[in-house]
């Protein structure tokens, strides 16, 4: 069964959008901003989602329990711009039914 959850992406404008990110389809959070093109073509997701790049640096807001850090993301986050403790790279949070709530801020464009 679809199960779609709500979440609220923060664009580079600070303009609040209020979303729907399907988790059967294996999304990420990098993912859902393109498919809304909350986000200019080009400036995020360079890497295609291989937290090659921190095109897709976005700062958590809510208390959403998040899958932990793998290396090469953490590794990407130590050398981005604008890093702050809440930083997350958007490619790497999967849309899951735990994300309901969500709530996150594009960083910057870098």
């Amino acid at each position: 069964m679809e199960q779609d959850i709500n979440i609220t992406i923060i664009d580079r404008e600070g303009v609040k959008h209020q979303v729907e990110a399907p988790t059967d389809m294996a999304m990420n959070l990098m993912e859902v901003v393109r498919s809304y093109e909350l986000a200019p073509e080009g400036t995020i997701g360079v890497c295609g989602g291989m937290a090659m790049c921190a095109s897709c640096q976005c700062y958590v807001l809510s208390e959403t329990e998040l899958p932990e850090m793998q290396d090469d993301e953490e590794a990407m986050l130590s050398e981005a711009f604008d890093v702050k403790e809440n930083s997350r790279l958007g490619c790497q949070i999967q849309m899951t039914p735990e994300m309901e709530g969500l709530e996150v801020e594009l960083a910057p464009e870098s």
